[in-house]
């Protein structure tokens, strides 16, 4: 829970790599983003959510190569992929841009050159490893060798895949170019640092706070410090990517885990200018009660937890207060992998269901504190038991009740019951702490407890056994009703927003004037119709 109420909350949304598809695990790490965003929208805060397609560094530049096309051609393929896929999946993205944006590339030169002035970046001759067969300096992650904390076979130049480790390339265990096999040899050549040793104490004093990050992150992150801090080259013999703003380094770019993150703060300022308030961005980069979410799965850990908040500190700028990261996902109990395709893309996903099946079924189902599986048969079910028979049912059957017998006229101010009163405050109490420490999957399951209190609760009634004996009494109950579901659509606004805003429509609600919050709710016309919320799966 916030410490106390924070008007300018950041939500920072790790940014995909523009050189392949999405897939559902891409999605399972990066949906808190948008929840976050939606609710505390609801909840009347300012909110600056901001991402982007990551779109230098090797792998793209190999696989134009490869592909005998632009760098430029496969990133905007890709980019314009993904604003689609965010779209049709109703992500509110404030500002969503791209790391080849020129303003972009402006920012994070200026950034570069005041850490370089402040004595935080410094260059320095580095032996580095070199594949003679490829004739190329090698990207650490074209660097495969044995990790030397956890042995494993296939750890990459900058990072092992199994343990998580910030690993140099020099560290591993029998290194090769991960392109060709051949055993590299060392060259010399002269690269940028950041002084990530000097930012050590100030990390450590501000992870001294942080008592509501996920598990995993704080972990890490703290036995991570332990260790030490080690200064990291954040430039590369690349072409592809920002050029350093200095004279001498044509052949070489600014490296894309310094330069991406800083999008974050580049795209803030972007922003700014396309709202024509240029100075807009200080609400929340220089405000010390603004509020800081950084959402991304597990891999991007030290990325959030280390090198960005020493970019932060370096620059005087707001770190971060949340980090939500995600545990893995794996399909059917096997861990995904891109090159070997055993993934679910989403651009497949969603030529086949629902957009708003899979936000459920990915927050209720979600790698939140540990590894979760998609399973197709389990995602019908809960499909067909959750989002079919409980709520979409819950809806239907009140709404086509009220048409058939009230022609969807329901009286206003009537007497509401304390036992239903009671359970929307509490769920809108209970749901917004839980959403607020990014505990989602638990949240949801609140706001769905409401659901089948509802369907109980129109089963006690049985208002089509009392309809010709007692209207007054079915006026009351499907006044009570009309309740429930209209806090049903706001509390799964920021979880379901396709189908709230169905439900919202039709109550005859504007879904910009809802709130989060509990407030009696009085029809200003009649119900309107409305389609099967969910459809059933076979």
């Amino acid at each position: 829970m916030l410490k106390k109420e924070k008007k300018y909350i950041f939500i920072g949304m790790a940014w995909p790599y523009a050189n392949g598809s999405l897939h559902l695990g891409h999605i399972a790490a990066l949906l808190p983003a948008d929840i976050l965003a939606r609710f505390h929208r609801l909840k009347g805060n300012k909110v600056l959510f901001v991402s982007g397609s990551d779109c230098h560094g090797t792998p793209i530049s190999l696989k134009a190569k490869k592909e005998k096309i632009s760098p430029e051609k496969i990133v905007e393929k890709y980019h314009q992929e993904f604003l689609d896929n965010f779209k049709k999946l109703s992500f509110s993205f404030d500002y969503y841009g791209k790391t080849t944006a020129l303003e972009h590339k402006k920012i994070v030169q200026k950034i570069f050159l005041e850490l370089y002035q402040k004595g935080y970046i410094y260059k320095k001759e580095q032996t580095l490893f070199y594949c003679p067969h490829c004739r190329q300096f090698l990207a650490d992650r074209y660097i495969e060798g044995r990790c030397p904390k956890c042995g494993y076979e296939q750890a990459r130049g900058n990072q092992c895949e199994k343990c998580g480790a910030l690993l140099n390339p020099e560290e591993l265990i029998n290194p090769r170019c991960k392109l060709c096999g051949t055993k590299p040899i060392k060259k010399k050549t002269e690269h940028f640092f950041l002084r990530l040793s000097f930012f050590e104490k100030g990390l450590k004093r501000w992870l001294q706070e942080k008592k509501t990050w996920r598990p995993n992150a704080l972990n890490y992150t703290k036995q991570f410090l332990k260790q030490g801090l080690k200064d990291r080259a954040i430039t590369r013999d690349i072409d592809w990517g920002v050029e350093i703003p200095l004279k001498g380094y044509k052949k070489k770019r600014i490296y894309v885990w310094f330069e991406a993150v800083c999008g974050y703060f580049t795209h803030s300022l972007i922003w700014a200018k396309r709202v024509k308030n240029k100075d807009i961005w200080k609400k929340w980069w220089k405000n010390e009660n603004a509020w800081h979410y950084y959402i991304h799965g597990k891999d991007n850990i030290p990325f959030h937890t280390i090198i960005w908040p020493s970019i932060l500190l370096g620059l005087l700028l707001h770190l971060p207060d949340q980090i939500v990261s995600s545990e893995y996902l794996t399909i059917e109990g096997e861990k995904l992998s891109t090159s070997k395709n055993k993934a679910i893309w989403l651009p497949d996903y969603l030529k086949n269901y629902h957009p708003d099946a899979l936000r459920y079924y990915l927050t209720v189902n979600g790698p939140e504190t540990h590894d979760a599986d998609f399973s197709w048969q389990n995602f019908i079910q809960r499909n067909n038991n959750e989002l079919v028979a409980t709520y979409g049912n819950l809806v239907n059957r009140f709404i086509k009740f009220s048409l058939n017998n009230f022609s969807g006229k329901i009286k206003n101010n009537l007497p509401i019951e304390k036992e239903v009163e009671n359970k929307i405050k509490n769920t809108f109490k209970d749901s917004g702490k839980l959403i607020e420490d990014a505990h989602l999957r638990q949240a949801i399951k609140n706001i769905f407890e409401l659901a089948i209190f509802g369907n109980q609760y129109l089963n006690k009634k049985a208002p089509w056994l009392k309809i010709k004996e007692n209207k007054k009494s079915v006026e009351i109950t499907l006044y009570n009703l009309l309740q429930i579901i209209y806090a049903l659509a706001i509390l799964l606004y920021p979880f379901l927003p396709e189908s709230s805003e169905k439900v919202l429509k039709s109550l005859g609600v504007d879904k910009k004037k809802i709130k989060w919050e509990y407030k009696k709710f009085n029809l200003k016309n009649k119900l309107k119709k409305i389609d099967i919320l969910f459809p059933k799966l076979r």
